[in-house]
């Protein structure tokens, strides 16, 4: 019993000392086509190569209109704080990157009330510092996303024949299943006749062998 014991507290000792596990980043795609008078997601992930070791990062948009010529400043968010430049977004960005957090990996956000003039080009910049112990590295990473606006939603071609693909596959399986279903049932219930005659046929030809003559015996008086 002491040694189960021994061995359900070294067990606990170990579950405290080991380092919470963390979530695996995956670099997204940003969806590229916008609603008017409606909320986007502006996507931008820039996972860490290198998970074990500390770093601090911040992260700055640009956007360059569909008539203009040059990217200016949109957005920054650093050690928490979100700083918005241009004037056409004011009270329009919100952050929904990491949180709670000096280590961004997610530097997404989003615009609200999605208007026209939203269209164009928008650039995001992670500037992340990997702190080792004898020195530190800094790194820059972008990503771009080109942002078309449209009065309302229109699904394209393409994800209207992967739905009726989706559906198709899904009767097909089905009508399938049923076939196979049905295919099984008759294959056992015939297997089962089957055994049946075999059994009742040796039954008939076993039972006249089995029984003993009665015929010329007399009973002793």
């Amino acid at each position: 019993m002491s040694a189960v014991l021994e061995l359900l507290l070294s067990l606990a000792l170990l579950a405290l000392q080991a380092s919470p596990c963390r979530g695996a980043c995956v670099e997204v795609d940003s969806n590229t086509e916008a609603v008017a008078n409606e909320a986007f997601l502006l996507g931008c992930i820039s996972c860490k190569m290198r998970g074990e070791v500390p770093a601090t990062a911040y992260v700055e948009w640009t956007f360059k209109a569909w008539d203009a010529d040059n990217f200016t400043n949109l957005y920054s968010y650093v050690k928490g704080k979100a700083f918005v430049s241009d004037a056409r977004f004011y009270n329009r960005l919100q952050w929904n990157g990491s949180n709670h957090t000096d280590d961004l990996q997610d530097g997404s956000i989003v615009i609200l009330n999605v208007t026209l003039n939203d269209t164009g080009t928008y650039k995001c910049f992670f500037r992340r510092t990997l702190k080792y112990s004898n020195f530190e590295y800094q790194t820059l990473s972008n990503k771009t996303v080109v942002v078309k606006v449209v009065p309302k939603f229109t699904r394209g071609l393409a994800s209207i024949l992967s739905e009726v693909m989706m559906y198709v596959s899904i009767i097909g399986l089905q009508v399938w299943l049923v076939i196979e279903m049905v295919y099984c049932y008759r294959k056992i219930s015939a297997a089962g006749e089957e055994a049946l005659r075999e059994s009742a046929a040796e039954y008939l030809a076993v039972a006249p062998e089995s029984k003993e003559p009665c015929a010329g015996v007399q009973v002793a008086e």
